[in-house]
Order: structure tokens, then sequence, then C-alpha cells
């Protein structure tokens, strides 16, 4: 009897042993997983230039850069337009603000979003709303709102692997949180 309770406890400790190294593993593997698909989505955000419209830029000696303070940011809340002369957008031109984060066009006038990881930017979306956001082209990735203004080209992302938005996602909510709150899209009324 005793030789069978003492082999009940060997096999309770093997299997208990077993367990916890197996969900190890599987938390291993699936830290693995996530890190392969941030390091995708962060050269999928690179090579898309996400950061052309999404990051401010100061000037250095070799030229424009993006500001790593503001890094995918959006527009700078901080800083207003220059004043506009729209006489030229009646001629069917669009201006682009120099740092390429806001642009006037004859639609009004659209700001490039926050995407980093703070609230003021996706730090609280669903990645349900962000694959809205880029293959349905709906501010804030809820199908209830107004669309994506130009410039953002969110039809070239309708055709992207889901893995491959997800990704997008994943590197997006892994990134330094900058608080910054982009303002409105004004609509023209000409």
């Amino acid at each position: 009897m005793k030789k069978i309770i003492l082999l009940a406890v060997i096999a309770a400790a093997t299997g208990l042993v077993y367990s916890c190294s197996s969900h190890e593993e599987k938390e291993t593997k699936t830290g693995e997983r996530k890190a392969a698909s941030i390091a995708r989505g962060e050269y999928l955000v690179k090579i898309s230039g996400c950061g052309d419209c999404h990051s401010p830029k100061i000037m250095t000696p070799k030229g424009p850069m993006e500001d790593s303070a503001y890094f995918l940011a959006g527009f700078r809340s901080k800083d207003p337009l220059p004043p506009i002369d729209t006489s030229v957008l009646k001629n069917g031109w669009t201006l682009f603000y120099a740092e390429g984060t806001a642009m006037v066009s004859p639609l009004g006038i659209s700001y490039a979003a926050n995407i980093t990881a703070d609230e003021t930017g996706i730090g609280n979306w669903t990645l349900e709303q962000f694959k809205t956001a880029m293959t349905e082209g709906k501010w804030k990735g809820l199908k209830e709102n107004r669309p994506l203004l130009p410039p953002m080209p969110w039809q070239n992302f309708t055709k992207m692997h889901p893995e491959d938005l997800e990704a997008i996602y994943d590197y997006l909510q892994s990134t330094k949180p900058v608080e910054n709150i982009v303002p409105m899209a004004v609509f023209s009324t000409q």
C-alpha cells in the first residue's frame, strides 16, 4: 500500500512538473511569436513610409528627419499651421505642410493622426478597429464614423494579408506612447 501511495505521489509530482514546463514552453512560444510579429510590423511600417506623414520632421544638416520625440505621433498639436493662401486651391492645387503632417485641399484640412501606443493615439484601439480603419477607411476604426481623408492611402492596405495588418498593429501598440491630440479635420465649405 505504501508503494502505491509513493508511486501516486511521484506520478502526480511528475505530472505537475511536466504541466509547468509545458505552460512555460507555451508562454515562451507565444512571446516569440509576438516578438516576431512586432519585428515584422516595424519592417512594414518603415517600408510603407508611415513616418513620412505620421512623424513630424526636424531640419538637420542632412535635410529633414523624423522628430524622434514625436515619432508616429502625427501633426504636433502645439504647432499652428501658417497662414494658407486658399486662392491656389481654386486652381486645383493641394498644399502640404512642410513637415508632411497636414494637407490643405479643396476638401478642407486634414491632419496626420497619432498612431503611437498612447490613448491619444491608437493605444486603446482593438485589432478590429485598426483593421476597419486600414481596410475600410473609417476614422478611429469605427464603421459609423466619417471616411479617412486624403492623403491617407488606406485603399493600399485593403488586400494586405491579415497577418501583416496584425503585425503592423502589434508594432504600433509596442511604440513609445506620445501624448498628442491631433486637431480635428476641417471640411471645406466652398
